[in-house]
C-alpha cells in the first residue's frame, strides 16, 4: 500500500526528471547560440581583414580597424546579453517543476 512518503518521493523523482530534460534542452540552445555568435564574429573579422588588404593607405586601414573594433565591442555586448538572458531563462525553467 503506497504511503504519503512514497507518493512524495515518486512526485519528486518525476520533477527531477522533468528538470533534467529542461536542462538538456536549454544546454543545447545555449551551445547553438554561442556557435552562431562565434561564426558571426569570425565572418566579421575576415571581412575586416579583406577590407584592410584592399585599403589604399594607412589611414584607411586605421579606419577599417577602428570600425571593426567598435562594431565588435557592440556585438560582444549584445552577444553577452543574449547568452545571459538564455541562462536566466534556463535557471527559471529548471526550477519551475519544483514550484508546482
Amino acid at each position: 500500500m503506497p504511503t504519503d512518503f512514497q507518493d512524495q518521493a515518486k512526485a519528486g523523482a518525476e520533477k527531477m526528471n522533468e528538470a533534467g530534460q529542461k536542462i538538456a534542452e536549454q544546454g543545447s540552445t545555449i551551445g547553438a547560440k554561442i556557435i552562431d555568435q562565434v561564426e558571426t564574429n569570425t565572418r566579421e573579422a575576415f571581412a575586416a581583414m579583406r577590407a584592410a588588404t584592399q585599403a589604399k593607405d594607412i589611414t584607411e586601414v586605421m579606419r577599417i580597424q577602428s570600425d571593426y573594433m567598435r562594431d565588435q565591442g557592440n556585438r560582444a555586448m549584445t552577444q553577452a546579453r543574449e547568452v545571459g538572458e538564455l541562462i536566466m531563462q534556463f535557471g527559471k525553467d529548471a526550477v519551475t517543476p519544483f514550484k508546482q
